[in-house]
């Protein structure tokens, strides 16, 4: 018997998921967000299966999953983790620290990831 135990050095969620709604593509291609513009504010996620993350303070990568395709917005803080055990899901909360300009999240996806099925296209 033995067990795998992997920390995850990326929160990548759908919008159903807990991804901020506030964060819009096409707004932030006009105007982009800075991390002041959610300055105090903390969002809440859960995910399918249990998970671990890299402890507060260390960053993850914040990723929004759009129909399977990953888009690299900035990093975050996990600020808190909870398994559950009977229905198998890890829910939590964060902060945004840093959001990445259109320019950076174009770079991102190759200098972090390169899994082309995974890439999310900006036009």
């Amino acid at each position: 018997m033995g067990s795998t135990v992997e920390i995850n050095d990326t929160l990548q969620l759908t919008r159903a998921q807990g991804f901020p709604a506030a964060l819009e593509l096409k707004r932030h291609q006009q105007r982009p967000f800075t991390v002041e513009d959610f300055a105090g504010q903390i969002f809440a996620f859960t995910k399918p299966d249990i998970r671990l993350y890299q402890p507060f303070p260390i960053r993850v990568f914040l990723v929004e999953n759009i129909n399977g395709k990953w888009l690299y917005w900035g990093l975050a803080h996990i600020l808190t983790v909870t398994h559950d055990y009977e229905t198998k899901t890890t829910s939590g909360t964060f902060r945004i620290v840093y959001l990445y300009s259109p320019e950076q999240m174009r770079a991102a996806f190759d200098l972090m990831d390169r899994r082309e099925e995974k890439r999310f296209v900006l036009d």
